[in-house]
Formats: structure tokens, C-alpha cells, sequence
């Protein structure tokens, strides 16, 4: 067991070359979808202004933090792995901390800014672009990026003035459970109170939205027209789908027993959660928002057009 902890040794996907380029290129399909769709997202709701609305405002920070979300991990492991290093400094396991903390903690906030903003529209329409006027939406925005960046600041430092009592990480990036199973006892239970505290708020978030969301359903239920409560479903759904994997996966992903040693399953949870959310999101909201097709086919309508007139 190595104990310098002035680097951390990463999991290597494999000694085989064979499986390890299979791994590589599993994990930059993966990436190039997550980042193609959700730079997509935002284009389309950025280019066209019928989408400068608050629902889509807040859709096109969640494709953004998505981007960066992905971008903390997978290019780090692609690199150590194409160039047969296991390595990480410990400053930058610091930031890969930081920002998958500050990333996962904001995607969590920001959903929950969400359905707010799906009740104030369906329970109080009237008073909606009151309520969710540009600048309350600019200070909501503001508000889960600063607290966030506090509560990711406070839970990185708790974090890494504990000492490690080894620098193997079971993972191919710096992920918090596994580094939890490193720390050194006496300073475990300081941490895990930490992480108890973050699940709780993130619980608190989800207690929230299906508050929200029942007050929603019973609204909608009071809406006389069947295309009326068909609409209010429709804006609903995605939002409700999205954060409801982001979720469990999560969930499971925190609270699971850590394995002592390396193993497919942990890779595959990792996955799921850090990855698979980032790169649904993006189709989840196109499949099921007319609107978001809409702007699709018009943004490559005017594309196609202009391309044929030259």
C-alpha cells in the first residue's frame, strides 16, 4: 500500500490493452454525447427568442452545469489511461472535489428552483411574470451558485485537512465515497457528518419538489380541458423525470457499501450517476417539450436555407 499523499494512485480500467481501449472509448461516446446535447440545449434556447423565458432561462444553467459536470472527470481518466499514468496530484483531486461537488450541488438546487417555478406557473399563472420576473430569476441563479460555492468550499476543506492513511483510490477519478474509505478513522466520523448533512439537503430538496408537485398534480386535476391538463403534464414531466434519476442514482451511488477492493459494479454505479444523468437530460427535455422542437427545426431550417442560398 502506498502511503505518499502527495498524489493519489486512480483505478486503472484494466491491464489488458484490449478492454482498456474499450473502456476509453465507452467513456468518450459517453462524454461526446452528454457534451453535444447539452451545448446543443443551450444554443438553441440562447438563439432563439421565444425560448427567453424563465423555465428555459433556468434548462439552459442546468446544460451548462452539465457540461462542466462531465468535463471534471472524464478527460482527466481518458488522459491517464491513453498515456498508462494512474496518478493525480493532490491539488488536483482538490478541484476534481470541488467541482463535483459544487456541479452535483448546483444541478440539485437548480431543479428545485425548477419546480418553483412549474408551480408559481400552473398554481398562480397570473401573477407569473410578476413573480418570475428577469431579475428574481437572475437572483435565484445567483443564490444556488453562491451558496453552493460556500457549502462546496466548507465541505472541501473538511475533507482534505483530514489526513488519508493510504492514496489508492478505488475509482478512475477522485469520488468522494472512495475517499471517505481512506481517511483515516479518527477523522472519519467529522467528515461522514458532512456528508450526512449534504444528503440531508438534498432529501430536504426532494421532500420540496414532491410538496410542489402535489399542489401542482391537484391544480392541474382542477383545469377543465382535457389539452389544458394534457399542456401543464407535458412541462411537468420532464423536470419531475430528470431530477427523479438524478436522485436515486445518487442516493445509491452515496449510501452504498464501499467494496475494499476494485470491481465492475462500482464502475457501473459510478457511471450512472455521474454520467447517464448529464447526457439524458438533454434528451428528455427535447423528446417531450414541443417548444424545444420547435426551435430545433427552426434553427436548422435557417441553417439549411441559408446553406442553400450560398
Amino acid at each position: 500500500m502506498d502511503n505518499d499523499t502527495s498524489k493519489f494512485l486512480l483505478l486503472e480500467f484494466s491491464t489488458i490493452w484490449e478492454l482498456q481501449i474499450m473502456y476509453i472509448t465507452l467513456l468518450l461516446i459517453l462524454y461526446a454525447m452528454t457534451v453535444a446535447g447539452n451545448l446543443l440545449i443551450v444554443i438553441v434556447i440562447a438563439s432563439d427568442h421565444h425560448l427567453h423565458t424563465p423555465m428555459y432561462f433556468f434548462l439552459m444553467n442546468l446544460a451548462m452545469q452539465d457540461i462542466g459536470s462531465v468535463s471534471d472527470i472524464i478527460p482527466k481518466a481518458v488522459f491517464n489511461s491513453l498515456t498508462n499514468i494512474r496518478n493525480i496530484s493532490y491539488s488536483g483531486c482538490v478541484v476534481q472535489v470541488f467541482l463535483n461537488l459544487f456541479f452535483l450541488g448546483s444541478d440539485v438546487a437548480l431543479l428545485t428552483v425548477m419546480a418553483y417555478d412549474r408551480y408559481v406557473a400552473i398554481c398562480n399563472p397570473l401573477q407569473y411574470e410578476i413573480i418570475m420576473n428577469r431579475k428574481a430569476c437572475a437572483k435565484m441563479i445567483g443564490s444556488v451558485w453562491t451558496v453552493n460555492l460556500l457549502n462546496t468550499t466548507l465541505h472541501t476543506t473538511e475533507m482534505f485537512t483530514t489526513p488519508f492513511c493510504s492514496n489508492i483510490i478505488n475509482q478512475f477519478y477522485c469520488e468522494i465515497p472512495h475517499l471517505l474509505k481512506i481517511t483515516c478513522s479518527d477523522s472519519y466520523i467529522t467528515e461522514i457528518g458532512a456528508v450526512v448533512f449534504s444528503v440531508s439537503l438534498t432529501f430536504g430538496c426532494f421532500v420540496f419538489i414532491i410538496a410542489t408537485y402535489v399542489e401542482i398534480l391537484s391544480a392541474v386535476l382542477r383545469i377543465p380541458s382535457v389539452q389544458g391538463r394534457k399542456k401543464a403534464f407535458s412541462t411537468c414531466l420532464p423536470h419531475l423525470t430528470v431530477f427523479s434519476i438524478f436522485l436515486f442514482t445518487g442516493s445509491f451511488a452515496y449510501l452504498r457499501d464501499m467494496s475494499d477492493s476494485p470491481s465492475l459494479l462500482d464502475f457501473i454505479i459510478t457511471i450512472m450517476y455521474s454520467i447517464i444523468p448529464p447526457m439524458m437530460n438533454p434528451l428528455i427535455y427535447s423528446m417531450r417539450n414541443k417548444d424545444i422542437k420547435v426551435a430545433f427545426s427552426r434553427l436548422f431550417g435557417q441553417r439549411s436555407f441559408h446553406f442553400k442560398e450560398v
